[in-house]
């Protein structure tokens, strides 16, 4: 649905592409994350710090927030039920004891090898009424956007 906004056309453009890409997001991931949750018993947010620590390593809480675009405080509870399963597991950096590292377990890697294949087939399905070429142009898109406006927040925070 377009907008009924009566601004200008860059407004009205801005606002339209701004609700498609949320519709389009609850809607994709409407398919995926509940069937994750209800077979597997993870949560999306449960999904990302596997799959993050998974593909790049430990990391320190902090970034693993910025990774997963939550707060660090989200993160917390998230990754104290992740310790509490054996999935996880934090340990201080030994270089500065301020900072906890939170890393994969076999546990949590034989967990996520479980379903992540399955996960993945389903994305696959989800993704397929795009073409290839469209795939990588919404990559491409989205890439652009997201670090647009990590540059506007960065900007808008060293004012303050």
């Amino acid at each position: 649905m377009a907008t009924h906004f009566a601004g200008t056309d860059k407004e009205r453009r801005s606002l339209d592409a701004y609700i498609k890409l949320m519709r389009s997001s609850v809607a994709v991931n409407g398919n995926l994350f509940p069937l994750i949750q209800a077979e597997f018993g993870i949560t999306s947010t449960q999904l990302g710090v596997l799959e993050a620590l998974s593909h790049l390593g430990p990391m320190p809480h902090c970034a693993l927030a910025d990774k997963l675009l939550v707060s660090a405080s989200n993160l917390t509870t998230v990754v104290d039920n992740l310790v509490r399963d054996g999935l996880v597991q934090r340990e201080r950096d030994t270089n500065d004891r301020r900072v906890s590292i939170t890393s994969l377990t076999d546990a949590g890697e034989a967990r996520l090898a479980s379903f992540f294949p399955e996960h993945v087939a389903r994305l696959v399905s989800v993704m397929s009424v795009l073409e290839p070429t469209e795939l990588l142009e919404l990559g491409r898109l989205c890439r652009k956007l997201g670090r647009g406006a990590a540059e506007m927040s960065k900007a808008r925070a060293a004012r303050v």
